[in-house]
């Protein structure tokens, strides 16, 4: 497929210069930048191999933003304007990949952070980033809507900003994500599979791509695909869940802040939202790792487990067949899987201890 895709600024200079011209920003906005974005979109031949002819995938690898997740492309800007704007202090609740972006860019910004985070329900890899980056942590015993509420509450009280999604700027920054995926393509792809937890993301991406053809950059839009967690999919059953369940903590949310956002985004592109259980997340988080050498945080491979069983269903065969052509799908891969080691030791056998002996650590590694 012939390419013409646009060049990147060299060296790269973080989304917000890259991208200054479709941000809300001016002169006066101090960049708070950790060089995020211009994340990789690889080629995933296992999922075009299990896609069939009817479709090329690409993953578009957010896991290698600087604290390991898509939230740097937010928090940027998020950050960004509450120095313009003289805060204090940034504040938000978070299930892990909030909280360590939030406190990286405020410790570069010269800003305390502030994180609720539910007990029990953070992974250890996301809780050290805050940790270590110096954040002002109080572990509540409630799930993370509750944390939000309380979030809430608390900058009402004092003169601190909020920097989840329901920060506006966040949305803004995220949509960055579109316009890279569309300069490395030379077009928008055919269609546009995300996780689904708080739908900041889905909401954020199709923007892009709406600005972005508005712009004269792209010709098309895709359809945009989204995936919950079966224990904690709002969207899928029309309903705030009051007890979300799911292994994949980053989508662990019953009441998502972008819940209207990503209902237009899913509806305007002529897609949908549906849910993924946990062993299809799992075995997609398994497969990426094994075969394509891509390692994610399991919420990050709900769209994986999407896209394979859309294939299985020969949704893609027929959506090519009414095109008439080969799609390009894109899966968004939202964080890195250090995120959450625990997991990647439970997913794996764990090697025992051998004696320092040729014959025994041949036949242990099938050398014999």
């Amino acid at each position: 497929m012939a390419r013409s895709a646009a060049r990147h600024p060299y060296p790269w200079p973080g989304v917000i210069e890259a991208y200054r011209s479709y941000l809300p920003v001016s002169a006066k906005t101090p960049i708070v930048t950790l060089l995020e974005g211009n994340t990789p979109l690889i080629r995933s031949r296992v999922l075009s191999r299990r896609v069939g002819a009817s479709a090329e995938v690409y993953l578009k690898y957010e896991g290698m933003n600087p604290t390991g997740s898509f939230k740097d492309r937010g928090m940027t800007l998020a950050i960004s304007k509450a120095v313009e704007e003289k805060s204090a202090a940034v504040l938000c609740a978070s299930t892990g990949n909030t909280s360590a972006s939030a406190s990286a860019y405020a410790a570069r910004a010269g800003l305390r952070s502030i994180v609720l985070i539910p007990s029990g329900a953070i992974a250890l890899g996301k809780l050290s980033q805050a940790l270590i980056h110096g954040a002002r942590i109080a572990s509540v015993e409630a799930n993370f809507d509750a944390c939000l509420a309380l979030v809430k509450s608390l900058a009402q009280m004092h003169p601190i900003t909020i920097v989840n999604s329901i920060n506006p700027y966040r949305i803004e920054g995220q949509k960055t994500c579109a316009f890279e995926i569309c300069d490395a393509l030379g077009r928008a792809p055919d269609i546009h599979i995300t996780p689904v937890g708080n739908a900041g993301n889905i909401t954020a991406q199709w923007r892009g791509y709406r600005e972005y053809r508005a712009n004269g950059k792209t010709r098309t839009l895709p359809t945009m695909l989204g995936f919950q967690a079966e224990g904690a999919a709002p969207l899928v059953k029309g309903k705030i869940i009051a007890n979300p369940k799911t292994i994949a903590t980053a989508i662990k949310i019953g009441n998502p802040a972008s819940w209207q956002g990503a209902i237009s985004a899913s509806e305007e592109s002529h897609g949908f939202i549906r849910a993924v259980s946990d062993r299809e997340i799992l075995d997609a988080y398994r497969l990426l790792a094994a075969e394509d050498g891509v390692f994610v945080e399991p919420a990050s491979a709900a769209s994986v487990a999407g896209l394979l069983k859309l294939a299985h269903a020969g949704y893609f065969k027929s959506a090519a067949a009414r095109r008439r052509s080969r799609l390009v799908i894109v899966c968004i891969v939202t964080g890195h899987g250090l995120k959450d080691p625990e997991r990647a030791i439970k997913s794996i056998r764990v090697p025992k201890p051998l004696p320092p002996s040729l014959s025994a650590i041949s036949k242990a590694v099938g050398l014999h």
